[in-house]
């Protein structure tokens, strides 16, 4: 990883944005294959901040929220190495930050559960003005009906399912009672509406984001480039090369090159 900034390295001399993620993959590893978080690092380069956003969901929560970095205790800042620290800011020619919590230590331990799962859910956020998000044109919705027995979980794509079938499948599959039918179907209606609603409104805001942009910032986004870093195989570590994903997360899409 360090070598990117090593001159002719793809950060070399560069504004760089840092921040750290893990995958669970299945690594083959002395032998026998191994369920292993792989951490990766996803560099930004970019003129100015990619973001001053989080944002948080998950299966479990049946709303997305983008969140202020702030309010998560999370800011970027310069990146200045423990070690050799002064020779080290001065050989790395390169203005580097990360993405870091800012919260002290102390703080963490005794953090509420619902703020806890904040965290744990949080990711990275990134919003392209100049490219259309997969996920403002999607026609699927997540449905958590809180059914009698337990919740359905289930997924719903109103240009491709039917309505009456789908439900009358999950009775079938007794997922769901005869008696909620109705009260389904309206559930359902209510998250499809909410979600046309939301994919126009994004597409709106995008719009109304690329015409607000200065030639400089439209030229900063064209040219912003994602990079991931995977770590490198020694003697007392797996080799990762074959698990190696471009996927960053669902808001900063796939990387323009992984390392």
């Amino acid at each position: 990883f360090q070598e990117a900034f090593e001159e002719g390295g793809a950060l070399h001399g560069k504004k760089v944005y840092l921040f750290g993620c893990t995958e669970p993959q299945l690594v083959p590893y002395q032998g026998q294959n191994h369920v292993m978080n792989v951490p990766a690092i996803v560099a930004i380069v970019s003129p100015f901040p990619p973001s001053d956003k989080m944002g948080i969901n998950s299966v479990q929560r049946e709303t997305e929220e983008i969140v202020p970095m702030k309010q998560m205790k999370m800011d970027w800042v310069p990146y200045i190495p423990m070690e050799n620290r002064d020779t080290e800011v001065l050989r790395l020619k390169s203005q580097v930050y990360i993405l870091s919590c800012t919260q002290r230590r102390a703080a963490l331990r005794h953090l509420k559960i619902d703020r806890l799962k904040k965290f744990e859910y949080c990711l990275p956020y990134f919003y392209h003005p100049l490219k259309e998000d997969e996920f403002e044109q999607s026609t699927e919705v997540q449905i958590v009906f809180p059914a009698e027995d337990k919740p359905v979980l289930c997924e719903f794509d109103w240009e491709l399912d039917e309505l009456e079938e789908f439900t009358d499948n999950l009775i079938k599959d007794e997922a769901l009672s005869e008696g909620q039918k109705d009260e389904f179907k309206e559930f359902v209606k209510s998250k499809v509406r909410e979600s046309k609603k939301a994919n126009r409104e994004a597409r709106e805001a995008r719009k109304r984001a690329r015409e607000e942009l200065s030639a400089d910032a439209r030229a900063a986004f064209e040219n912003m480039k994602f990079y991931k870093f995977y770590p490198k195989k020694t003697d007392d570590s797996p080799d990762v090369s074959s698990v190696k994903s471009p996927f960053i997360n669902r808001y900063y899409g796939k990387a323009h090159e992984v390392l």
